[in-house]
């Protein structure tokens, strides 16, 4: 499936480490944008505004991600989403879709633009979990497994052998892309829905036309998260194809999250947080 906006984590990601935007780096987003054979717009009408980086992701702005994304070379943005794990199999050793990225030297006019907020490629739920793992493990992507190990006859313990460990970003752009995304789950983000009581919460919402059949029909909501967003233990993707009550990820997908959250956090008696989230300006004057 077409991820969407929960894909802007990777434009931001590279932007960040490529040096080419900061947290506060302060872009002026218009009502629309063109840009090759096609305008742009974000999802709700609006005059110009003022936003940060850091609001471009919370308020989830297309415009705004391709005004950061489009500083970062075609060939580099898609070696990123190659090294987050896009376009290959995970090697979880199940049958799986290994998705759609095509090399950037054949993106079309419109395509280098639309990749940057999630269209015009595909992935599936555990490469798009994936991508936020990699963020929550200070940018280092470890391959997953769906069996932690195994016990023999004899009770000796053996563990799957960790696959090789890549390292996509540098700590700190995952540390501050994380504290971006705490901005998405705050008063004046998409998704203030996906609070979890007692903890703080990093995520991105995601809305996608779905594809079916060359064409699109209806919606592909989602919401990725993870925490306690200042040391994450867990990651939770919520994935809903073709929702009939509401259709954005923040009013469908964010919900679920939150209730599995709360679950698995308190299942696995993970300490609430005792910091506060940063406060990032979302908007500039």
């Amino acid at each position: 499936f077409e991820p969407g906006s929960t894909s802007k984590v990777i434009t931001i990601a590279a932007a960040l480490e490529e040096k080419v935007a900061q947290p506060l780096t302060e872009l002026t987003i218009p009502n629309r944008l063109k840009r090759a054979d096609r305008t742009f717009r974000d999802a709700e009408e609006h005059g110009v505004e003022k936003l940060t980086a850091a609001g471009v992701l919370a308020k989830s702005s297309n415009i705004g991600t391709i005004m950061l994304g489009e500083k970062v070379p075609a060939a580099t943005m898609e070696r990123y989403m190659r090294q987050f794990g896009l376009g290959a199999e995970t090697g979880v050793g199940l049958p799986e879709s290994p998705g759609i990225l095509a090399p950037a030297g054949t993106w079309n006019g419109s395509q280098r633009y639309t990749v940057l907020f999630g269209q015009g490629l595909s992935l599936n739920t555990l490469q798009a979990a994936q991508v936020f793992a990699t963020i929550a493990n200070d940018g280092v992507r470890v391959p997953p497994s769906v069996v932690s190990g195994y016990t023999a006859a004899d009770g000796t313990y053996h563990a799957t052998p960790a696959g090789e460990p890549v390292q996509v970003v540098s700590a700190e752009t995952a540390r501050t892309v994380r504290q971006m995304m705490e901005g998405v789950v705050i008063e004046g983000g998409t998704a203030v829905k996906a609070a979890v009581p007692g903890y703080r919460v990093a995520g991105k919402t995601g809305t996608a036309q779905r594809a079916v059949k060359g064409g699109y029909s209806g919606y592909t909501a989602s919401f990725i998260g993870m925490a306690p967003a200042e040391d994450p233990a867990l990651v939770i993707a919520v994935i809903l194809q073709d929702p009939v009550k509401g259709h954005y990820g923040g009013e469908v997908a964010a919900p679920v999250f939150s209730e599995l959250m709360t679950y698995a956090l308190a299942h696995r008696k993970v300490p609430p947080s005792t910091t506060k989230s940063p406060e990032i300006p979302s908007t500039w004057q």
